[in-house]
């Protein structure tokens, strides 16, 4: 397999070096070298990545994205967060047991300001 099918193929599965190296179970630093044509796959690598073109882009696993943090208003605004507070204000041996479990977390207030 030459640098060029190498670099194809992420193209076709739309990954990144590091991508690719996850899914074979090796270092980014090789995929990068198999690229430069430094270094070439070994005839068990090349039928990885001839299994992984067969299956497609889905055969990559991803890092999900992390997500950012969502704003008060936006904490506010979310439905789910009012129905659970309808059921504390409801429910009062829930509260008591989420009373129980907040005590292992952090005040966020009690936190020194950024």
């Amino acid at each position: 397999m030459a640098p060029e099918d190498i670099k194809k193929l992420r193209q076709e599965l739309g990954c990144t070096a590091r991508e690719l190296a996850g899914a074979l179970g090796i270092e980014q630093e090789t995929v990068l070298a198999w690229e430069h044509g430094d270094l070439f796959p070994t005839k068990r690598f090349v039928g990885m990545m001839e299994e992984l073109r067969r299956k497609g882009p889905e055969a990559i696993p991803r890092k999900k994205k992390r997500q950012i943090a969502a704003s008060p208003l936006q904490v506010l605004a979310d439905p789910e967060l009012w129905r659970l507070f309808r059921k504390l204000l409801a429910h009062p041996e829930l509260r008591s047991a989420a009373t129980k479990l907040a005590e292992a977390y952090p005040d966020p207030t009690d936190a020194p300001p950024p």
